[in-house]
């Protein structure tokens, strides 16, 4: 009777990746609490008035923190789509990251983006800018009820613009999470994931100022794409790990 082997490519789930999943967690308890609490309309009856929200135009937050910001990641998603197809070897942006890694990791973005799309498009939730405590036609209704129209355009649920940065949360997992036993640092990705979740709070506290989005919008859609980024790289581990043994050969 032979014992069995041990794969190292197939390794167990990295601690960091476990880590990531229970602060997934706590953050959906936390976000959960904040929706039942009424914090929502408190802090937009806090920066707006009857006649709207006196920042909704300002030139930092729509021309630069808005439209700008919208255009710099369409163009870091394109750079993305090089990177990930760069050739195998030395060299190139953040090497040592295996081609399919990259693939993945620009394949979560994209999901990342249609889950919020796909949530916005079918929700009845007005902006705040449309309601009657700030000079529109909604009523104020929650997003939990899916059943009543709030009288507005709807499509507001969740935060649109900051998926704008938290899509790419996947691009952290490459140093975090790496699906082999391949030595990486670890600083990188938590460099990565703390730009992404700042560039993140900031395009949607701007949506809050100028009115078009609840805080908890922005809040849901960090944890629609960390969802999507964490489970489709724990799915997709095997399939990274078999592109690595065909790289390097079985093990001696």
């Amino acid at each position: 009777m032979h014992a069995p082997t041990h794969n190292p490519t197939l390794a167990a789930v990295p601690p960091t990746h476990t880590r990531l999943l229970q602060a997934w967690a706590t953050l959906l308890v936390l976000t959960l609490w904040w929706d039942f609490s009424g914090a929502d309309l408190a802090i937009m009856q806090a920066i707006g008035h009857p006649d709207g929200f006196a920042w909704r135009h300002h030139w930092l937050l729509e021309a630069v923190l808005h439209d700008g910001l919208r255009r710099v990641a369409f163009g870091f998603l394109a750079l993305l789509g090089l990177w990930a197809l760069w050739p195998a070897g030395p060299g190139g942006i953040w090497p040592g990251v295996a081609r399919r890694e990259r693939g993945v990791v620009v394949l979560l973005v994209l999901l990342s983006l249609l889950a919020v799309n796909l949530v916005k498009s079918s929700s009845r939730t007005s902006c705040p800018w449309e309601l009657q405590l700030f000079g529109g036609q909604a009523s104020y209704v929650s997003h939990w009820n899916l059943w009543a129209g709030d009288g507005g355009g709807g499509r507001c649920f969740p935060g649109g613009h900051a998926s704008s940065a938290f899509a790419f949360l996947a691009l952290c997992l490459p140093w975090l999470a790496p699906p082999h036993t391949t030595a990486r640092s670890a600083r990188r990705g938590w460099g990565v994931l703390a730009a992404v979740l700042l560039v993140g709070l900031v395009a949607g506290a701007t949506q809050t100022l100028r009115g078009a989005h609840h805080p908890s919008h922005t809040l849901w859609t960090l944890l629609i794409c960390a969802g999507v980024s964490l489970a489709g790289w724990h799915a997709a581990r095997p399939w990274m790990a078999a592109g690595r043994r065909q790289t390097v050969g079985p093990s001696p």
